[in-house]
């Protein structure tokens, strides 16, 4: 399918004329996805796990389908190793809590990489404090990658818990995380691969990558907004203490003590978001339609096209490994001498919609030497003419600027 078409699935990008651009921020929503919880809302809405009517059961069923679906999409080896969250954060503090207290004693080591969100980030940080362990960093280098010597270094007998993303939200860096979960589990540590600027780039396996924990939020693979998901070993989840508790999560409740669900409802507490449980199943629908090879031509293709078109500027500042093979649907870049939002203020006006901050990622930025920058992350739906766009309104925004930059 041409992406040209591939973007008529989206009414967003129908209804408005913009060149959408923030895809590592939030993806768009194809009109299957919402008429899928459309349907849902119409047709099926219920309490799952709380009745014993009719219409409770359907929205069970529906429910627990989706699970198992997500379970075959990344060959989980059990349907109760997926753990629905609001999302990729929620998730991981449900690891930093429910696994790193309990395990980590002081003097213990914790390995993160520089490039990692704030979210697997700051609550090892707490949980570090807390059990008196110690937090390392494996550092980039000039090419914006983990070097292997890096690696082996910090990686050591003492390190008990590596958290990793998959793929940088600020340099679209491809980690080497399979490399990486192998060495770590030569030296006993167990692996956290934050998976949420990857999965709806390329398949993932986690029974290959022998990931023991890997978490996604819903709503950066054409999902809606307020569904993640956690997997985890079943041996793993089944030793670790809920993080959350309340209804649903329990198995017995007496004055004094409580008993607690198996899996998965253990980590389940509440009343759950079906309707972006419903979303994420027909998201995963429409990649398996689309299918990866189909998605990795079309970026392929978009981001080399963009590279290519964005090195020409030469009053641009880009942050990206140059290995193509090695990089994501993600670029940062920087005009110099000019504020990353006064430079998304002037794209806005063009219709261009960029992101532009910190990302996230302050001990990176600080790591660079540099605040902020502009991010342009591409999806299925974006085209050459997208690029474009960026390209013609980066120019106006330098044209406009230009007089008042400092030069060194």
């Amino acid at each position: 399918m041409d992406n040209r078409e591939i973007k008529k699935d989206f009414p967003i990008l129908e209804n408005r004329k913009i060149t959408y651009l923030d895809s590592g921020a939030t993806t768009q929503k194809p009109i299957q996805v919402i008429n899928a919880i459309k349907e849902y809302y119409e047709h099926n809405n219920a309490n799952p796990h709380r009745g014993a009517y009719s219409l409770s059961v359907e929205a069970t069923q529906i429910y627990e389908d989706t699970r198992t679906k997500i379970a075959k999409f990344i060959n989980a080896r059990n349907r109760e190793e997926i753990i629905f969250s609001k999302n990729a954060t929620e998730s991981l503090n449900l690891i930093a809590y429910s696994y790193g207290l309990d395990n980590l004693k002081p003097n213990d080591e914790v390995v993160l990489s520089i490039m990692e969100h704030h979210s697997n980030l700051v609550p090892w940080q707490k949980v570090c404090k807390q059990t008196e362990s110690k937090l390392n960093y494996m550092y980039i280098n000039s090419n914006f990658e983990i070097s292997d010597k890096e690696i082996e270094n910090k990686i050591t007998d003492k390190t008990k818990i590596v958290g990793i993303t998959h793929v940088s939200n600020v340099l679209g860096t491809i980690n080497s995380v399979k490399k990486i979960i192998k060495l770590a589990h030569k030296k006993g540590a167990v692996v956290v691969v934050d998976a949420s600027q990857s999965i709806q780039h390329m398949q993932i396996d986690v029974q290959d990558l022998d990931a023991d924990f890997l978490v996604f939020s819903g709503h950066k693979m054409l999902a809606p907004l307020g569904i993640g998901v956690l997997y985890g070993k079943k041996e793993l989840l089944n030793k670790m203490t809920p993080f959350l508790m309340g209804g649903d999560m329990i198995e017995y409740v007496y004055e004094q003590e409580t008993t607690f669900a198996p899996l998965p409802n253990k980590f389940e507490a509440g009343t759950q978001n079906v309707e972006g449980v419903i979303g994420l199943g027909a998201a995963i629908d429409y990649i398996q339609k689309i299918g990866y090879n189909r998605i990795q031509e079309i970026e392929k293709e978009l981001v080399s096209y963009a590279r290519k078109e964005l090195s020409k500027l030469d009053f641009l500042t880009l942050y990206m490994t140059p290995n193509e093979e090695n990089h994501s649907g993600v670029i940062s870049f920087n005009i110099n001498g000019v504020h990353p939002h006064d430079v998304a203020s002037i794209l806005d006006s063009e219709n261009v919609c960029i992101r532009s901050g910190n990302h996230c990622a302050q001990p990176l930025m600080r790591f660079l030497g540099i605040d902020s920058t502009c991010r342009a992350s591409f999806y299925l739906y974006n085209t050459k003419e997208d690029v474009d766009n960026l390209v013609k309104a980066l120019n106006k925004a330098y044209e406009m600027f230009k007089k008042y930059i400092i030069r060194r």
